[in-house]
């Protein structure tokens, strides 16, 4: 038994017997566990009490914690200088010690996380900080850090999304694209982020960043789509890809409109002193070369723009178009002050609360947000026509003509009203037209629904062999279901009440009874309308890594924020 002068982990253990070279056998106090090491290599009997009993490791910890401190108050306080490893006689961390890992861990956490240079381990004050939090932690070295702690991680990322994909029977992809002057000496250089959603096979919403790709020309359409050519062969998508959320008009140069007390979805920084207001569409925006083709050209109808980014113009030009603050808002000096002076704040905030609203309600990539995109449009149609207020009349037809530039299409298009016919909630509750809208959600299912080989369609139906036997021969057989055509499917689907049931869990639940539509939803509900977790890393990529504020881009950027966005993979 180990002396009780100390903390030692192998107070857990009851020792079996010593042999030579001081290699013990012992088992565990708790679980009977027979462990074989070495007494002065420990890292086997910590790793046990970790994995299997936490409270006790809990407990060891403590207790060395305690009498680390009992040693520091009987010593004095701590001089301000560096303990070396052998000084204060405190004896280093092993590397294979838990705790060892568990700290370096954690470094790596904070650098992926706050985006910060891997060499930060080598600085002085960081050393220092060390130092003083846990004196036995061996300081590791900035290349360990970048060739195989962060490498070690993408793997890790990599295996788990080509895991998860590949039961996905389909899925949808956003494009995202950053650029800033900061990142090179060629202007045109930048980040490609490709996003994937799908619903796995418990009908749960899921999303990852597949790559993060330096580009050295972001205006290169061609290169992009190469780039995911090559990354949906890679992850095996290729063939499964229903949507492409794109709109490739480089970060830096999206604006976002907010007021004090809204925060509705923008990308990038305040407009320059050009006044230009007006977004470029994707293709335009990444057109400057007559020999690329345009993202329409190249995706066709599986390309569609993000909702949440369109509804953020939408604010933006509607505000714009009221002369009572457009010439203050071009300018970019003093607008709240302008807009409290010129219109009653709370006059704004009746106008533009609805907007705020619609967009935290698409928010979040774990819920089906698609569905929710067409009854919004519909409900800030309904909102901007009742409106009633003189002074916020400008802003008021503003909004309402850029909402039928922007948004009107959205009330025609297939994609979202199959999507909000499908969300339980809904179903054709919206619909002024229904007999056109039934129509509509037919032909999409004739289209992406497969077909139910006549295994499938009489699998429910038939008894297990294993019941049938002479025994039950007296009764009598049920007759085969014969299955249900795609209308048969809509109509019974469509007679049920509405639902606040959870679109993923409602489908689930019903894929039996509605194989045909719960496959359509299957593709549906993955599709985005809000912005991507990547997105709103490179806008803060935007903001606070900036030239003028003295901060440099870490050399691996794109290998932080591709950890970044998959932060809940690796520690969920």
């Amino acid at each position: 038994m180990a002396s009780k002068s100390r903390v030692s982990i192998l107070d857990y253990f009851n020792i079996v017997c010593e042999g030579e070279n001081g290699k013990i056998e012992s088992n565990c106090k708790a679980c009977g566990t027979r462990i074989q090491a070495k007494r002065t290599v420990t890292s086997n009997f910590v790793t046990h009490l970790k994995r299997k009993h936490q409270a006790m490791y809990d407990e060891f910890v403590r207790k060395k914690d305690v009498k680390r401190e009992a040693m520091q108050m009987c010593t004095g306080p701590p001089t301000g200088r560096v303990i070396s490893q052998s000084g204060a006689g405190m004896n280093k961390f092993d590397y294979s010690d838990p705790r060892q890992s568990l700290i370096s861990e954690a470094i790596a956490k904070m650098i992926i996380r706050d985006l910060q240079p891997a060499q930060m381990v080598e600085y002085e004050g960081f050393r220092e900080l060390l130092q003083l939090l846990e004196p036995r932690y061996i300081p590791v070295p900035c290349h360990y850090i970048q060739q195989q702690l962060l490498p070690a991680y993408v793997s890790q990322v990599q295996l788990a999304a080509k895991q998860a994909l590949k039961g996905a029977e389909s899925c949808s992809v956003t494009l995202d694209l950053w650029r800033s002057s900061s990142v090179g000496n060629n202007s045109g250089a930048g980040f490609l982020g490709v996003t994937c959603h799908f619903i796995n096979a418990d009908w749960h919403i899921r999303s990852a960043l597949l790559a993060c790709l330096p580009l050295p020309d972001h205006s290169n359409t061609q290169q992009m789509l190469s780039e995911f050519d090559e990354i949906s062969e890679s992850h095996g998508i290729s063939g499964k890809v229903f949507r492409v959320i794109a709109d490739l008009s480089p970060c830096e140069n999206r604006s976002a409109f907010r007021l004090p007390g809204f925060n509705l979805i923008g990308n990038g920084e305040e407009d320059e002193e050009d006044g230009s207001d007006e977004e470029s569409s994707a293709g335009e925006a990444i057109s400057s070369n007559e020999n690329n083709k345009s993202l329409d050209q190249c995706l066709g109808r599986s390309r569609i723009d993000c909702f949440a980014r369109l509804l953020a113009q939408c604010v933006k030009e509607g505000v714009c178009a009221s002369p009572q603050i457009s010439v203050p808002l071009n300018k970019g000096a003093h607008l709240y002050n302008y807009i409290v002076a010129t219109v009653a704040p709370e006059k704004l905030v009746q106008v533009l609360e609805p907007f705020e609203e619609a967009s935290d309600m698409v928010q979040g990539d774990k819920h089906v947000s698609i569905s929710l995109a067409l009854p919004c449009v519909l409900g800030l149609r309904k909102h901007l026509a009742e409106v009633v207020t003189h002074q916020c009349s400008g802003i008021v037809m503003g909004l309402s003509q850029a909402l039928d530039r922007r948004l009107a299409g959205i009330l025609e298009d297939p994609l979202y009203v199959t999507a909000t016919t499908l969300d339980p909630q809904f179903k054709l509750s919206w619909s002024s037209d229904s007999d056109w809208h039934k129509q509509v959600l037919l032909e999409e299912v004739g289209k992406h629904a497969r077909p139910l080989s006549p295994i499938e369609n009489h699998s429910e139906a038939q008894p297990s062999p294993s019941k049938r036997c002479k025994l039950f021969s007296f009764i009598k057989q049920r007759p085969t279901a014969q299955a249900k055509t795609v209308e048969q499917e809509l109509s019974t689907y469509l007679h049920e009440e509405p639902t606040d049931e959870d679109p993923l869990q409602y489908w689930k639940r019903k894929s039996i009874d509605f194989p045909l539509l719960s496959q359509v939803a299957k593709k549906v509900f993955p599709v985005p309308a809000t912005t991507t977790s990547v997105d709103q890393i490179f806008n803060l990529v935007s903001k606070t890594l900036r030239p003028e504020q003295c901060r440099l881009l870490p050399k691996n950027l794109d290998t932080l924020i591709y950890l970044k966005a998959n932060y809940r993979i690796l520690w969920s």
